[in-house]
């Protein structure tokens, strides 16, 4: 008896030193994603322009931004990274992008390359098709992004979307590409910006409005008619979400572009909303 009791004492604090032990060990929270940039354009250039090489390639993306990458071991040239960015338009490849330089450089090609308020312009009404929107509404440029405001040129035509560009490449003269817009009122979240996706392929978002049609769309660069299209869903309302499927086919594209539309009160197309998305 003498004995028993001081060992369970002695259990009894052995076992308390373990669980202080164990509920002391350091702890902390995820790192925060920090929120998807969005986009919009201001003074309306002409008609599309072609783009060089064989073909040309939001709503939410990636919170990065397009710099070189660390320079590879001896001594090479840094590669260059979109940060997470997908190319939509007008070049499909970092090495399209510097295509363009040289000849640029040698000769003056194709300056509209160098001002995002066109490249918007030319990306809406030449590779969207919406022809009706033809004028920048709004600009803002900072560093290596821009955000460019698209809108129709009647009497209410508001701002259809905001487009948001990056430059790529590093050199002073790297041309402007489309990776997205920046979205308010009619988003497109889903499928998630930057995911590989097979046909049919469901997509959604958010929308506010009132008696709203939305026509989607599944594009690719080297392709001038839609790969699939579906229309129209029903939508409207303060905030609602919006869901509608649609089947494609013909994607040999690493990267395709998704565009949901809406309109019809003033204009075919009133807002517009794009989203990249990978070949699964």
């Amino acid at each position: 008896m003498n004995f028993r009791l001081p060992l369970r004492v002695f259990a009894a604090a052995a076992m308390t030193g373990v669980l202080l032990t164990s509920c002391s060990g350091s702890g902390g929270s995820p790192s925060a994603s920090a929120s998807s940039p969005t986009a919009t354009v201001t003074s309306a250039p002409s008609p599309s322009p072609t783009t060089p090489g064989p073909s040309a390639p939001s709503t939410t993306t990636p919170p990065s931004t397009a710099a070189p990458t660390t320079p590879a071991p001896g001594g090479s040239a840094p590669a260059f990274s979109l940060g997470g960015y997908q190319p939509l338009w007008p070049f499909a490849t970092l090495a399209q992008a510097q295509a363009w330089e040289r000849e640029y450089a040698s000769g003056g090609h194709q300056p509209w390359h160098l001002d995002p308020g066109q490249t918007a312009l030319s990306f809406t009404r030449g590779y969207l098709g919406f022809r009706e929107i033809d004028r920048v509404s709004s600009r803002r440029v900072s560093g290596a992004h821009a955000r460019i405001g698209v809108a129709g040129s009647g009497p209410e035509g508001g701002t259809a979307a905001i487009v948001h560009l990056v430059r790529y490449g590093t050199g002073a003269n790297a041309p402007w590409e489309v990776v997205g817009t920046d979205d308010t009122t009619f988003s497109l979240t889903v499928p998630r910006y930057g995911s590989a996706v097979r046909s049919p392929v469901v997509t959604g978002g958010r929308i506010s409005g009132v008696d709203e049609g939305i026509r989607v769309q599944v594009r690719q660069l080297s392709s001038t008619a839609p790969l699939g299209s579906s229309c129209c869903t029903p939508a409207g309302g303060d905030n609602q979400l919006w869901k509608q499927s649609v089947s494609f086919a013909g994607a040999r594209d690493r990267v395709l572009t998704i565009v949901a539309s809406t309109g019809g009160h003033v204009a075919e197309v009133e807002r517009f909303t794009v989203t990249a998305v990978r070949t699964g």
